[in-house]
């Protein structure tokens, strides 16, 4: 077997190759940039091709001649919140790739979503693959992009005969993060520089359950369909007390005001306007840290035989890889 794994040398797509990998399948990968380093990536034995994916004839000879596509690469760029070039990197990137899959005959492509996708929910009774989209409410062409192209992937299943199916990871923890992105979380704790916590939750998942998930995705799960990717739905309180256990961090013991929280991420937002520079914390992204957005994972642990590893575990491989790359001393 044949795959293709398009934005290959983020979190996911790290674990993902590797599990891939593992599995005996022959892997190419398409990248962005050919110079960009990422470490130990660039030892793994995978066919490489390079360039934009916004580009239809890179993407076109990318496909060609593979088995499966796994759809990965996406811009999460947050600053500034709207921006043209998210919008032809996440939605015209992902209509090449269907194009491409219909006319090379991809026996499956997997396209790699997002929960906010989809109605949040709550602890008690959280979001599932279905509901009226309200991500629109953030501000963020990021989220509204992003279920922009699970529509056009949902409507070419339809009414192409594309065989397709979606997944849609939560907030994903684990190793081999270089950027770092949701690791940025975990070494702000190991450094001490989370001074509180607020309300709100949301659901994490071990980064390998996700990379296994979508591997076995290949081969079930059902033509046409939306897996929500996760396990465990924690207050933002109890997150950091499971984290900083397992890392050896003490967890922010304030709580902060979500009003407080806001303000800041305003201010945040008007100076990096000033600056051009991208503030780690944003109006936006203050709104949406204040939230509740809890997901069920059910239907992937019961349809793409989804594990479901303890975030604790995560942690700290998360952790020991930051330590191993000298990202933290």
């Amino acid at each position: 077997m044949k795959v293709l794994v398009t934005g290959a040398d983020g979190l996911l797509g790290n674990n993902l190759v590797r599990e891939l990998l593992a599995r005996n399948i022959e892997v190419s990968v398409l990248l962005f940039n050919q110079n960009k380093s990422n470490t130990g990536f660039d030892k793994l034995p995978l066919k490489r091709y390079y360039g934009n994916i916004t580009d239809s004839k890179v993407v076109d000879e990318a496909v060609a001649g593979h088995d499966m596509v796994i759809h990965a690469a996406a811009s999460t760029q947050v600053f500034p919140p709207r921006s043209q070039v998210i919008c032809q990197i996440n939605v015209d990137g992902t209509k090449n790739v269907i194009d491409a899959c219909l006319k090379h005959h991809i026996k499956r492509l997997i396209h790699v979503g997002t929960a906010t996708s989809f109605p949040p929910g709550n602890k008690e009774h959280p979001g599932v693959e279905s509901g009226d989209y309200c991500g629109f409410q953030y501000g963020l062409d990021y989220i509204d992009s992003k279920y922009k192209a699970q529509q056009l992937v949902l409507e070419a299943v339809k009414g192409k005969g594309l065989q397709a199916i979606i997944v849609n990871p939560t907030f994903m923890i684990g190793p081999y993060d270089g950027k770092p992105s949701s690791g940025a979380m975990v070494m702000a704790l190991a450094q001490k520089k989370i001074p509180g916590y607020t309300d709100g939750a949301k659901t994490y998942i071990a980064v390998k359950d996700a990379a296994i998930a979508i591997a076995n995705s290949l081969t079930v799960g059902k033509i046409g369909e939306c897996y929500l990717l996760g396990n465990f739905n924690y207050t933002h309180q109890e997150a950091f007390k499971i984290i900083g256990n397992a890392i050896g961090a003490e967890p922010p013991q304030i709580k902060l005001p979500a009003s407080l929280i806001c303000i800041f991420g305003a201010i945040n937002s008007m100076i990096g306007r000033i600056s051009g520079k991208s503030p780690a914390i944003t109006k936006e992204i203050a709104k949406l840290s204040v939230g509740y957005h809890c997901y069920s994972g059910e239907k992937a642990r019961r349809e793409l035989n989804m594990p479901c590893t303890d975030l604790s575990i995560a942690a700290k491989e998360c952790k020991d890889w930051f330590v191993a790359n000298g990202y933290l001393n």
